[in-house]
């Protein structure tokens, strides 16, 4: 017979792959992952940049707490972003400016042509995130797995999760990889967590996955040194420097979708382009490169960490939106304390989790 885990978490992408580096050193852990590769879905297609600010104040704690993590692990490096308006947009800087009046965030109002060359001249509000950065998601979701695997945990692939029954405090998890059993099932499924629930007989809790394009630019002129990440306070682009001159820029689409393996729309990397047109006076010499990624959202458009409210032993880490990466070693830290009945770490005591449980719904 299957021996039995501690703890299965179904999906290894950023948020399964923390979770199990967590809790590795406190429990029998098995990592049941769909694809061949953890991460390909939401994971690998990041924009790949860390913002205090993205997600709104309710993210906000868990973004700022998984900073030190991030820049002791080497993950961070310099960026700052400008958030960017019109004239029209000067209550949107207000309210933006109040949302984290209170926060431990920095903003400053500046004049963001000083920051952008080439910006055209109606775009003439600004406000420094200085403490914006660049992630490297590969290495932080590589070093999550290899944490995981060196204290023991177990991690299969190809193992699509396809029914789950509880009988006697265990669960017996059925997978395209066979049969597994364990005590709790954690849903880290990203945009089939929902699915995954159904299958195993536990309520949805209406998560939406939605689509977000991202392209590759090489201007002329090319992306100048120093040039930050910069954000349309209105929510209608960004855009940020790689090497080599080039730019990632994305229509910050929301196109709701089934989960499925996303590809970018033509419409939506012509409305990226012509909206990028209208910012800078920089040509577009070429798109280099262009996809999608999933951002999956509960109906609050809050993340969900906890203890299924009907479902004895079932565990949702679900609902990170675009926000999954740069919270994960906080909300790994949070979810494994819940799942562990402990004391949560020193970095994210302050931090109430009843905000991100399941039992809202």
């Amino acid at each position: 017979m299957a021996p039995v885990y501690d703890i299965a978490i179904v999906g290894a992408g950023m948020a399964g792959a923390s979770l199990a580096a967590a809790l590795g050193p406190h429990a029998r852990v098995l990592v049941l992952e769909a694809e061949d590769t953890p991460g390909y879905h939401a994971t690998g297609r990041s924009a790949a940049f860390w913002s205090e600010t993205y997600g709104g104040p309710d993210i906000q704690p868990l973004t700022t707490a998984s900073g030190p993590f991030l820049e002791a692990g080497g993950h961070l490096a310099p960026l700052g972003s400008i958030h960017i308006g019109r004239a029209e947009d000067e209550a949107a800087i207000d309210a933006f400016l109040a949302e984290f009046a209170g926060s431990d965030v920095v903003l400053d109002r500046v004049d963001p042509s000083a920051f952008v060359p080439g910006l055209r001249a109606e775009w003439k509000l600004g406000v420094q995130e200085a403490s914006c950065a660049y992630i490297d998601v590969a290495a932080l979701h590589a070093e999550s797995i290899a944490t995981a695997r060196r204290t023991g945990v177990d991690f299969v692939s190809d193992a699509a999760f396809s029914g789950a029954t509880r009988v006697r405090g265990v669960w017996t998890i059925d997978t395209r990889a066979g049969a597994f059993r364990a005590r709790v099932i954690v849903d880290a499924a990203g945009a089939w967590a929902d699915a995954v629930a159904v299958r195993a007989g536990v309520r949805p809790l209406g998560l939406q996955a939605y689509r977000r394009t991202m392209v590759q630019l090489r201007t002329d002129p090319g992306a100048p040194d120093g040039l930050p990440h910069i954000a349309d306070i209105a929510g209608r682009f960004y855009f940020k420097p790689e090497p080599g001159g080039r730019l990632w820029l994305s229509p910050h689409d929301e196109t709701p979708t089934a989960p499925c393996d996303a590809a970018p729309e033509e419409i939506d990397i012509a409305i990226a382009v012509d909206r990028f047109e209208r910012v800078v006076d920089w040509r577009v010499a070429a798109i280099e490169r262009r996809w999608a990624g999933l951002r999956t959202f509960a109906p609050d458009r809050l993340p969900i960490y906890g203890f299924d409210p009907d479902t004895p032993a079932f565990f949702w880490c679900a609902g990170q939106g675009g926000f999954g990466i740069q919270t994960a070693p906080a909300a790994a830290l949070l979810a494994a304390s819940l799942l562990l009945g402990i004391a949560p770490d020193p970095a994210v005591a302050a931090i109430d989790p009843a905000r991100y449980s399941p039992h809202r719904f």
